[in-house]
């Protein structure tokens, strides 16, 4: 019997903004008590303003994004202007981060733009991916920088 994919469990990689407050509230109670700061889910769950009942409901289907991803590949779109270089100076900054580049296509620059789509692994030594796709996006020159997936 096939399952249909609410069944199979679907994941999406969601900006912050577009994550409910509940949601982002189990993450920082869970880092709270993860740091060891606190050590009972009542005292975190009160210090981030939730009930136990909503931590628990959530706990185990929200995490923050680097948390989970070490062992995986993330492949990503990043719209890039036509100048010499350029490329370069991405891919450099993949390896400041200790990640590993699987696969890199660019397309043929229109009206001045490039698209790059890139995969890389990412190893348990790489960084946070968080902050190195901020850092891509950083870039003069660089316009938009997003996650297609994560296996």
């Amino acid at each position: 019997m096939k399952k249909n994919m609410k069944e199979m469990g679907q994941y999406f990689v969601l900006k912050e903004k577009a994550v409910p407050d509940v949601l982002l509230r189990v993450v920082e109670a869970k880092r709270l008590l993860d740091s060891g700061k606190l050590t009972s889910v009542q005292d975190a769950t009160e210090q981030v303003g939730i009930s136990r009942s909503s931590f628990y409901k959530y706990k185990d289907d929200i995490f923050p994004f680097h948390e989970t991803a070490k062992g995986k590949t993330i492949t990503m779109v990043i719209q890039l202007d036509d100048e010499p270089g350029l490329l370069s100076v991405v891919l450099k900054t993949v390896a400041e981060f200790h990640a590993n580049i699987l696969t890199i296509h660019q397309s043929i620059p229109i009206n001045g733009i490039a698209s790059l789509t890139l995969s890389v692994d990412v190893l348990p030594q790489t960084g946070d991916m968080t902050e190195m796709i901020a850092h891509i996006g950083e870039h003069q020159g660089v316009h938009d920088v997003k996650i297609l997936g994560r296996e």
